[in-house]
């Protein structure tokens, strides 16, 4: 049993709280990473963090890893709050000194590239959160096709059907730019 597994199964047993903050440091960072590409914000992107942990605390005593490894339970735990912090905020909003753009070309590219995806954003917040998820552990999770069916418990076929009809309606909706 790997060192994982052993803080899992100290948690659902003995609720304990060391095994607990070392299963959070170990996957802080990438939960954190992911949460940061979707807000766009350092103070909100932890705080949908801690409410991704607090869920999965919560949610831990069920883990049964012989349905899913716990990065792939993790992650669905993740796109899920994702989806639903996504449909509270607003755009996404990067402030320009984050935006590391040092050619003025690259700057208006770059403004108008953020201004796209900010309304890329606010169209894809109002669809199903299952297109969601697909849409955002790819884009802002950088996860595989083969990583989201296993996360979103669907076939891979599935998933990619989801993702390319997204797009088709993204070119529909915004042009050759989406």
């Amino acid at each position: 049993m790997d060192q994982e597994q052993k803080w899992i199964r100290e948690v659902q047993r003995h609720g304990s709280r060391q095994a607990a903050e070392r299963l959070i440091d170990a996957y802080y960072d990438e939960i954190y990473r992911f949460a940061y590409r979707q807000i766009g914000n350092k103070e909100d992107a932890m705080d949908l963090t801690q409410n991704i942990f607090l869920a999965v605390l919560r949610a831990l005593p069920s883990y049964d890893r012989r349905k899913a490894g716990f990065r792939t339970w993790l992650y669905r735990i993740a796109a899920n709050k994702a989806v639903d912090a996504r449909r509270r905020a607003g755009p996404v909003a990067v402030p320009i000194e984050e935006l590391d753009l040092p050619v003025a070309e690259d700057f208006v590219l770059g403004v108008q590239d953020r201004e796209m995806l900010e309304r890329i954003e606010r169209f894809v917040a109002r669809l199903d959160p299952g297109v969601q998820a697909v849409f955002r552990l790819h884009l802002y999770g950088e996860k595989t096709f083969p990583e989201i069916a296993d996360i979103l418990g669907q076939s891979e076929s599935a998933v990619k059907s989801q993702y390319y009809r997204l797009l088709g309606r993204l070119r529909k909706e915004f042009g050759p730019y989406a």
